[in-house]
């Protein structure tokens, strides 16, 4: 699916296509909303309109050029950029828009139109559909690729009616989805919706000429390590599958689906059954590390490390990796069956090949790991994968199998790539209901909040490490969620997750979103190396210059703000007392990587989902 942000406001005409508005949110002066762009045939360019029944005053695009208005501000006309003129019969395009209203306190009622296609009335207005600030708007977006189909999202269960949030969790949502497309390894999607990354590390591969392009890069590195990319890919489906309408109300379900199709494609070239070897990661880390440039750019040699019958075990990496097949396989089986059964059907028989051959990745053939996601154990991520396997087959012997694997009565430490605990719990104690299981989970959740074994930072963040603090928190608050979904600690969970969402969205001491891009106030220098930029209007920090300027460590060590912003990426942190400054070279607080984002975007969809539906206590009051 094609996608831009824009603030826009359009013109009606003759002999046109009307396209729908939807109104997300509006306040005393503007109002923010979604228009799609869905052509009754292909186009290759394209003029959109839009007529409104009252003024726009203000009016700005980054992604599309504005050909006209009219005098009074109520018609507007654009035009595509060169990167996104193509619009296939049976697509859509999805413009968020925000519009200036100055002195009115309702949004207007406005119609789109695409010249040149001949089914419009412009006479006839689109209906307009209001949704809550937790979420998106209403409107179905239709899949980008030709093998998916349209599918119904059932909400869960309602607690009355749709609530209004301090922030938009659904912009936030959509913001994240972006940061892990602008990850992408391999070779990038006609859908691309990042102007400056393109076509990168087409040559990986591994013996024989076995095809590895694809996956995500993990941070501002460029390695492709499998245990965090599995981790991330688990995370984000289990929210997928957990809250669907989140996502959907949200107007992101299929960008989230392209989105989680990267690493799951990945996995399945990783897996190879008949030779009976995993690949774990592609790239060397030390000759990563000593190149600071863009992906695009990269020579250096990058081997690819993997795991056999005979080499050594890998249960814990491959564990997480059946994790996020299986939970894939429930997240698709309803828009695309037979892609599904291709991951579930991966699942299993890489499943079978962990338990065969159990042992921890690093201490066996992926050495190169260590100094970098260096794994203590593969029991929790075995637990995990036998879970997800169950709720995908209801075969008995995975949950026997999980049960095995449950480690017992110690409190989780944390929820992070190299500690599943808690979430073999929660995924047990989901389908058994044994509170055994509940009181872990429970006590883990409270360990986080105030009162718990967790630091709290004097503006309310429960801070856990130095490394990721953000990460810490927002995958606990995730737990909290889905904790509370499944009747674990009711509002009291949900109030204390919002607070940690809600801090790092701005309600700090610094007022400042440490998610790149939302709102104002966020990072300009995160620890991210440069993917080239292609149209100069297009906002995306990195740390490289536009080419053919080169990139190395000189723009590394450049004092003033990245080129190029980096949307939807979640930084490290602050300090133990909310200290925080914003600088490239500290990779401990301005680092980014994929797994600081998977929890705190489950947590995103799951707030818009409870948002959508009702079911948020008010906001509680900042700290700070």
């Amino acid at each position: 699916m094609l996608r831009f942000w824009a603030f826009l406001g359009l013109v009606g005409l003759a002999h046109c296509a009307t396209q729908g508005m939807s109104i997300r949110s509006h306040w005393d002066g503007g109002f923010a909303g979604t228009i799609t762009l869905a052509p009754t045939h292909t186009v290759h360019g394209w003029t959109a309109h839009l007529a409104c029944d009252a003024p726009i005053d203000s009016l700005e695009i980054w992604t599309a050029d504005i050909v006209s208005s009219n005098g009074d501000k109520s018609e507007y006309v654009i035009r595509n950029k060169p990167y996104d003129g193509d619009i296939h019969n049976g697509d859509s395009l999805n413009v968020d828009i925000v519009g200036r209203t100055p002195g009115s306190s309702t949004a207007p009622n406005c119609r789109v139109f695409i010249e040149g296609q001949d089914h419009g009335n412009p006479a006839t207005s689109a209906p307009q559909t209001q949704a809550p600030s937790g979420g998106g708007g209403s409107q179905t977006q239709a899949p980008s690729g030709g093998s998916a189909s349209p599918e119904t999202v059932t909400p869960g269960a309602s607690c009355g009616s749709a609530k209004s949030t301090k922030y938009n969790y659904g912009d936030a949502l959509g913001l994240s989805i972006l940061f892990f497309d602008a990850q992408r390894s391999g070779k990038m999607p006609a859908s691309n919706p990042i102007p400056w990354r393109h076509d990168s590390a087409m040559n990986d591969h591994g013996d024989g000429g076995v095809d590895l392009t694809g996956g995500w890069y993990d941070a501002g590195d460029h390695v492709k390590f499998n245990l965090p990319m599995a981790f991330s890919a688990h995370v984000l489906a289990y929210g997928l599958n957990r809250w669907k309408d989140g996502y959907s109300s949200s107007n992101q379900l299929q960008n989230m689906y392209e989105m989680l199709r990267t690493p799951l494609d990945y996995f399945m070239k990783c897996w190879r059954p008949q030779s009976q070897e995993y690949y774990a990661q592609v790239g060397n880390g030390a000759a990563d590390h000593a190149f600071w440039g863009r992906p695009e750019d990269m020579h250096m040699q990058r081997p690819a490390y993997k795991c056999t019958a005979s080499n050594g075990g890998c249960s814990d990496v491959e564990g997480i990796t059946v994790a996020a097949l299986a939970a894939g396989s429930m997240a698709f089986k309803a828009s695309d069956a037979a892609y599904s059964q291709r991951l579930l059907a991966s699942a299993k028989s890489l499943y079978d090949f962990a338990n065969a051959h159990k042992g921890i990745y690093n201490k066996g053939p992926i050495s190169d790991a260590t100094s970098y996601y260096g794994s203590t154990g593969y029991k929790d991520e075995l637990c995990v994968a036998a879970m997800e396997l169950y709720k995908a087959t209801k075969d008995a012997k995975y949950l026997n199998d999980a049960k095995a694997n449950f480690e017992g009565n110690d409190v989780a430490w944390a929820l992070s790539w190299d500690d599943n605990h808690v979430m073999c719990e929660l995924l047990l104690y989901e389908e058994t209901k044994d509170n055994r299981y509940k009181g872990l989970v429970e006590s883990f959740v409270r360990s986080y909040m105030p009162g718990g074994s967790v630091h709290q930072t004097p503006c309310g963040l429960a801070w856990r490490d130095q490394w990721g603090s953000l990460r810490y928190a927002a995958n606990a608050a995730f737990v909290a969620l889905a904790a509370a979904e499944d009747g674990i600690g009711g509002d009291q969970f949900k109030s204390w997750a919002l607070s940690q969402i809600n801090y790092i969205l701005g309600d700090n001491r610094n007022h400042l979103s440490y998610e790149i891009g939302f709102g104002s106030n966020y990072p300009r220098q995160p620890h991210h190396r440069g993917s080239f930029k292609l149209f100069e209007f297009y906002f995306f920090f990195s740390s490289c210059p536009n080419p053919p300027a080169g990139c190395g460590w000189n723009e590394f060590n450049n004092p003033g703000p990245s080129p190029q912003l980096l949307k939807g990426a979640l930084v490290g942190g602050p300090g133990q007392n909310d200290e925080y400054a914003d600088s490239r070279k500290d990779y401990t607080k301005n680092e980014v990587t994929c797994d600081y984002n998977a929890g705190f975007q489950s947590a995103l969809a799951g707030l818009a989902s409870m948002a959508k539906r009702g079911c948020l206590p008010n906001s509680p009051a900042p700290k700070c």
